[in-house]
Parts: C-alpha cells; structure tokens; sequence
C-alpha cells in the first residue's frame, strides 16, 4: 500500500462533499500538472491510502482521510467547453490529464499546516517543502504513522 496527500479547494470538494456523495465516492478531477497526475497515474493504486487536505482557504490542513478505489481514467472535465479545466489540445484518443476516484474513509479534526510545521518527524514532509505547490504527492510510511499518531491526540 501506498500513501498520498491530495490537496482540494474546499469551495471546489471538500471532505464534508465526498462524505456526502453517493458511496462517499467522488471523482478526483482537474489535476493539470504532468508530475501531479503521473503519481496519480503511475503510482496509486485502489486501496492505497490519501490524506485530503484542504487548501486556498482560510485555514489549509488535513481534514480526512480518503481511500482510492478506482485505477487511472480519462478526466471528462478536459473535454468540456463549459468547464475551466477544458484542455483543447486533449483528445478522446490521446487524452492528457486523468482522475480516479476517491472514497471517504473518515473526516478529521483540522490538522492545520501551521501544525505540521512544528512536528520535528514531518520536516522532510513535501507538503513543507518550500514552494510545494502539487496538488497529489507522496507522503512517506514514517509521516504517514506520525500523521496518525497525531490525529489520535485530538
């Protein structure tokens, strides 16, 4: 199994959305950064295991924890005129951006990025890099157990 960190505006799908959804289930849509959606593309699995973490917002954190249940596929909304994420240069035959779906697992108390910050184990954490700005990354087992650690201390 292997561990993610997939960053979502809450005005866009929040945690409180996918608990919501059919299933709990929603598509992971819009990505458009190559290095984002070969992770989602090369590396997730269903089963592997996601922090959601909200982000461009008032407070950016961790607020659930989400499962992927679907391999890679074409993302419809690179195909729609009326969508933002409309890539022109995309076609049915060779499309350029993926989705998979996703699956609540739980929602959290807000581990908030200011928090991270100040456990000395996350240091090396890519969310904390300076200038992480992808939306899916990797999050390492030893970050992952202390993120889980610290949500059983809320």
């Amino acid at each position: 199994m292997a561990y993610w960190l997939m960053k979502s505006e809450p005005d866009e799908v929040s945690i409180d959305d996918v608990l919501a959804a059919p299933q709990q289930t929603v598509a992971w849509f819009g990505v458009r950064n190559y290095q984002a959606r070969n992770f989602m593309r090369d590396g997730m699995r269903p089963g592997d295991l996601a922090l959601f973490y909200h982000s461009s917002c008032a407070e950016p954190g961790i607020a659930g924890i989400v499962e992927i249940c679907s391999g890679a596929y074409p993302d419809a909304s690179q195909f729609d005129p009326a969508s933002h994420y409309v890539d022109p240069k995309a076609t049915q035959e060779q499309p350029r951006w993926i989705s998979v779906d996703v699956r609540a697992v739980r929602k959290t108390a807000l581990l908030s990025l200011k928090q991270l910050r100040t456990i000395p184990a996350l240091a090396g954490m890519r969310l904390l890099a300076k200038g992480s700005r992808l939306s899916v990354m990797p999050v390492e087992p030893h970050e992952w157990r202390t993120i889980e650690a610290l949500f059983g201390q809320q």
